[in-house]
């Protein structure tokens, strides 16, 4: 028989996939892993998951859909008992009205954002997204071929966006401005009456909309509070609100989240996620309905993390303060930190070399004290480091000797 040669395969990726970046804060956390198998004994303090178990009552409700058989495919869109439920917690906690058409349950909060930029943005559009951001707002209107607009802002400013800044970058192409409260990486809260400036500006462009990720919404410190965008005048009709279970209910493995938004932006997501997914898993839903019903903001069961991760938020600030040339914004709300570190930006440390930026820095601190952090620039500034404080406060301790130790070892090229 005679010889077939076998053809080449194009092996070329999609132009838009090749230009999507990867999640530095899931590369790191799985470099800390690798570490931790091969015996390094790395404390993890990149993944932005808390460390508690997901509540008895929550995780029991899961169990008995399994138990009673409750594991079918549900409604593209989800059960209807549990966007009922998700329409009463937006009423009462959030002052905002929905009825269950205008709900729509996903795999997650991340799902329900990337189909909401999927659905409202065009090639050409603009994405206005405020920094310091989450890694995947400039990755997700990439994907959507529009283009990620950075807004900065100024850890003097507690990271929040100026509405002198957001009026100057707005031009013809905006098509969506996505706000986080309380933000991930710097656990900043926006107060209502800085809201109202932003929402003033918004309404003066027709063809802008605001996508609210309120995630970390009952994860809040006293006095700070949380005000949802769409509960503001005249700005219901324009913001997409993005929320789930994942963060306050420490339920990130069961994957979900929801979008609630006007009706026909809810229906173009759901027609993209039933070509995409389907609904969210059937026995997720269950225990979703069952952290809705513990009560006003997850009742006991939330209140308790919560003061467990002001501990430890208390407890790293006050460490962080004694390091020279070290800035902090104290954090409102959610579980992370985002530290200024550029005074050591140009020093030489013996054995290592120079620490020249956030990236090195972090490869600095994992290699010398054995603790992993996220470098500032995945999040667009590259001034700080991101640190979760989503892990035991013992943990944290021995992670803020380590530091301290690991940064004695160079010197502040400029005195903060």
């Amino acid at each position: 028989m005679s010889a077939v040669r076998a053809e080449a395969v194009d092996a070329s990726i999609s132009p838009t996939v090749s230009a999507l970046r990867p999640s530095k804060t899931m590369a790191i956390t799985d470099q800390a892993t690798a570490l931790r198998q091969a015996g390094v004994p790395v404390i993890g303090l990149a993944a932005g998951e808390p460390d508690f178990d997901t509540p008895a009552s929550i995780a029991e409700a899961g169990m008995n859909a399994i138990r009673d058989g409750y594991t079918r495919y549900t409604p593209n869109a989800g059960t209807l008992e549990l966007r009922k439920a998700i329409c009463n917690k937006l009423q009462e906690e959030n002052g905002i009205s929905y009825s269950p058409d205008q709900v729509l349950v996903s795999n997650g909060a991340k799902q329900c954002i990337t189909q909401a930029v999927l659905a409202v943005c065009s090639p050409g559009d603009e994405v206005l997204i405020p920094a310091p951001y989450w890694v995947s707002y400039p990755e997700m209107a990439t994907l959507a071929g529009a283009a990620p607009v950075i807004l900065p802002t100024n850890i003097s400013e507690n990271f929040l966006l100026s509405p002198e800044i957001l009026a100057e970058k707005i031009s013809e192409k905006s098509r969506l401005l996505i706000l986080c409260s309380p933000s991930n990486p710097t656990g900043s809260v926006y107060p209502k009456d800085l809201l109202e400036k932003i929402a003033d500006i918004v309404k003066k462009h027709p063809r802008l909309l605001v996508l609210s990720d309120e995630i970390y919404e009952h994860i809040i410190y006293q006095p700070a509070t949380h005000t949802s965008f769409a509960s503001l005048p005249g700005m219901w009709e324009r913001t997409l609100t993005v929320n789930g279970f994942s963060k306050a209910f420490a339920m990130t493995g069961w994957r979900l989240g929801y979008l609630a938004a006007p009706k026909h932006f809810v229906a173009a997501c759901g027609k993209i996620q039933s070509q995409f997914t389907s609904g969210a898993s059937s026995i997720s839903q269950k225990a979703g309905l069952a952290a809705l019903n513990l009560g006003y903001a997850g009742g006991e069961a939330v209140s308790t993390m919560v003061k467990a991760f002001q501990e430890r938020r208390d407890y790293l600030v006050n460490g962080f303060k004694e390091i020279p040339g070290v800035k902090i914004s104290e954090p409102k709300g959610a579980f992370y930190l985002f530290i200024d570190f550029s005074s050591y930006y140009g020093s030489e440390v013996e054995g290592f070399g120079t620490i020249s930026d956030s990236e090195s820095l972090c490869i600095f601190l994992l290699e010398k004290a054995q603790v992993a952090l996220v470098p500032g620039d995945a999040f667009g500034d590259d001034t700080c480091v991101r640190i979760s404080y989503a892990a035991a406060l013992s943990t944290l301790q021995t992670a803020m000797v380590k530091i301290k130790e690991a940064v004695a070892l160079i010197k502040p090229r400029v005195a903060a």
